[in-house]
């Protein structure tokens, strides 16, 4: 009996549920198609909506979204985006699924539970977004620049004769993977919509360079000297400007150091003049010209210093301030002066312009034994003469005048020697290098009222006869209204001489790489440099 009594009470529970949960027909009807009232779905309301309805309107809501401005902070920098440019999606339909479900899914008591629920307050399914991870990794790498602070290394500067250590500063680096889980998460678990912050997460980069390190750097290790006396005033400047651009520079070990991406861009904005340069064998005139003797001092510094040179380029024909395959040209981004510091320490170079000749000191801390010595050997293995070359102009017959000068063409080699208490230890091919030769170009006028004259001035030039050349125009020289007498050509060099004259580097300078004046006494290579000192440098 008690059993059944028990029985019996369910049942009349049941029974009197089922009177409570009674509805029309058509009542019925209209819950199995639409959503109960009082349902959000994340705070979308989508009560009386039907599945489809719902749907659209999560996709509008989402449409809408990303329109909101959100503001991605890193420290005290941010950078103001679109919601839309995270790729955010809606793909989980379940929750759709979950509204509609409310109050007629799982057993009797649950659906009763929800309906009394909705009786005191609203429903609300949370709603998940989702982002693009690959279209969040790109734009923080679009917004790399504006977000991340970089480090201000811990640097030097030498001032009368000593250095002074220079403090740096931290700097901030978006850590991309962690940052992409950041915003993931806030978007998929806070986000509501509108506009809002998100801090990405960064990190603290600290300076190089300690002080320790730093404080080591005392050592002359390679330094060179070349005089540009001859130059003009623009050629002076461009000289100056470059070597103030390197000067200062401290190089961690390991690191690349290029002269072009230091000294560039070379244009008149970046404090650059006209003078002469090579380009395509002629001497023109180019923004910046003369900077390669700033590269090639510090080439010869550098390789005195023995770091490790990655890219060099010799000119494409000779020039007069430094020997033979001692030069390195600069030349837009296809001829550069590259080297790394391959020292365990930082190293500094000085560079500078004093009485018209630059100076390029490389600091560090020595290692090399006191006893050996490098230098570095100019060998011309080949030279070529060019000849003269005789060019009919329309100026007035008896015009003689150089429109260039003569390039001997070489090729040369560079022997690096190393010798240990006087006694030569070591000798090899350091580069090798080939100079194009260009010939002396003279125009010869041959205008004049008669016709004779000037088939004559060009009968004598067709001959390329310099002796039939002077000849045919002597005789109206007189009357020429502009009058340049031939040049002297200097003999070339022999190979023992080892020693260029008569030539034009890129600004037609024939300056000697010989200082006429020596740097300051505190720029001096100290006793135990000796032997780092070349024989035509400081």
């Amino acid at each position: 009996m008690k059993k059944r009594n028990k029985i019996l009470a369910i049942c009349c529970g049941a029974a009197a549920l089922g009177m409570a949960l009674a509805v029309p027909v058509t009542m019925q009807a209209k819950e199995a198609d639409t959503i109960a009232d009082g349902v959000y779905i994340g705070n979308i309301y989508v009560g009386g909506m039907t599945e489809e309805e719902a749907v659209a309107a999560v996709d509008a809501y989402i449409a809408g979204a990303g329109e909101a401005e959100l503001t991605l902070c890193a420290g005290e920098r941010s950078v103001s985006v679109p919601a839309e440019s995270l790729g955010i999606t809606f793909s989980d339909m379940n929750v759709v699924k979950e509204a509609i479900d409310v109050g007629r899914s799982g057993n009797l008591i649950k659906r009763y539970k929800d309906k009394k629920d909705l009786e005191y307050g609203d429903k609300i399914i949370e709603l998940e977004l989702s982002v693009d991870s690959e279209a969040v990794s790109t734009l923080l790498e679009e917004k790399a620049q504006e977000l991340n602070q970089e480090a201000v290394d811990n640097g030097l500067v030498r001032e009368d004769g000593a250095f002074r250590i220079i403090k740096g500063a931290q700097g901030i680096e978006v850590n991309t993977q962690d940052s992409i889980a950041a915003i993931e998460d806030y978007i998929s678990h806070e986000w509501t919509g509108g506009s809002a912050e998100i801090e990405l997460v960064a990190e603290i980069v600290e300076p190089r360079g300690s002080e320790e390190e730093l404080a080591q750097i005392t050592d002359l290790l390679g330094s060179y000297t070349t005089n540009y006396s001859d130059s003009g005033s623009n050629r002076c400047t461009n000289i100056s400007v470059a070597a103030g651009k390197i000067n200062g520079t401290v190089l961690y070990p390991g690191e690349e150091f290029s002269v072009y991406e230091t000294i560039g861009p070379l244009d008149g904005t970046n404090g650059y003049e006209l003078a002469g340069a090579y380009e395509n064998g002629q001497t023109v005139e180019s923004y910046g010209g003369g900077v390669c003797q700033v590269s090639t001092t510090l080439y010869n510094a550098v390789i005195l210093a023995e770091l490790e040179v990655t890219q060099r380029s010799n000119h494409s024909m000779i020039v007069s301030y430094v020997k033979p395959s001692m030069d390195a040209a600069i030349a837009g981004d296809y001829k550069d002066l590259r080297f790394v510091n391959n020292y365990d320490i930082p190293i500094y170079i000085e560079g500078y312009t004093q009485g018209k000749n630059v100076y390029f000191n490389i600091f560090g801390h020595e290692t090399r034994p006191a006893n050996r010595v490098v230098t570095y050997e100019s060998e011309v293995i080949s030279q070529q003469d060019p000849g003269t070359q005789f060019v009919g102009t329309g100026d007035p017959a008896g015009y003689i005048g150089v429109a260039q000068g003569k390039h001997i063409g070489y090729v040369a080699r560079l022997w690096k020697v190393v010798t240990v208490d006087g006694v030569e230890e070591s000798r090899e091919i350091y580069n090798k290098s080939t100079y194009n030769a260009s010939p002396k170009i003279i125009n010869v006028g041959t205008a004049s009222a008669d016709p004779n004259v000037s088939a004559v001035i060009g009968a004598a030039l067709a001959t390329g006869d310099e002796a039939t050349i002077y000849a045919a125009v002597a005789p109206y020289v007189a009357s020429a209204t502009a009058i340049q007498a031939p040049v002297q050509e200097t003999p070339p060099p022999t190979p023992e001489e080892q020693a260029i004259v008569g030539t034009v580097d890129e600004s037609q300078v024939t300056g000697t790489d010989v200082p006429q004046e020596q740097p300051p006494v505190d720029q001096q290579p100290p006793a135990d440099q000796g032997q780092n000192a070349p024989a035509d440098g400081q």
